[in-house]
């Protein structure tokens, strides 16, 4: 028990090092940029309010269980922006390994009745194997559009994004998840491209 108790405890410690991930994105009102254990909960609380939007059969407890998840690999990589154009581009083949041993590495902390079902939770999202993951990868898309829509463009000017490469980067996941939110969204982001 103490062993097993000392597994779940180190990896809910290591887990608290997420809270010092800066990420590109600035919080809604740009004061300051956003921690990775701030968006992780943020999604979690837009997949619960947006639920309406996933497709029929959506499982959105799992979808919930893959969001509060998919970033704890970024303890070990960082943030890697989607619009990063210099050194590890985001969805690399070298980010995606670098991601693949951290997930060994972190999902390894816990007991393997707890770690490795929540590790392939990981592998699901990031594969976008399945209709939650799916719809959880868009609402992973949205909420960076919505601070940086709130924040008056935030890291897309700081990254030069032009609305093509919006629709072309973060659109297309968005639609296939919850094609009801990219309209909403896509009009949004129209406005401050022009």
């Amino acid at each position: 028990m103490t062993a097993r108790l000392d597994a779940q405890f180190a990896f809910l410690l290591e887990a608290d090092r997420l809270k010092q991930v800066l990420r590109a994105t600035t919080l809604a009102d740009g004061s300051r940029r956003e921690n990775s254990g701030e968006h992780s909960w943020h999604l979690t609380l837009y997949a619960l309010v947006l639920a309406d939007h996933a497709a029929p059969g959506v499982d959105i407890n799992r979808v919930i269980r893959m969001l509060i998840l998919h970033d704890l690999v970024e303890i070990d990589v960082g943030d890697v922006p989607i619009h990063s154009q210099n050194g590890e581009a985001h969805g690399s083949t070298a980010v995606a390994e670098a991601e693949a041993r951290a997930a060994d590495r972190i999902f390894g902390l816990l007991p393997a009745d707890i770690g490795a079902p929540l590790r392939a939770l990981w592998v699901e999202f990031e594969g976008n194997l399945t209709p939650d993951a799916v719809f959880a990868k868009s609402i992973d898309r949205v909420q960076p559009l919505l601070h940086n829509i709130a924040s008056g463009g935030g890291s897309w000017i700081d990254y030069n994004v032009t609305f093509d490469q919006l629709e072309a980067r973060v659109g297309t996941k968005v639609a296939t998840g919850a094609p009801r939110l990219w309209p909403y969204v896509r009009d949004k982001a129209r406005v401050f491209f022009g």
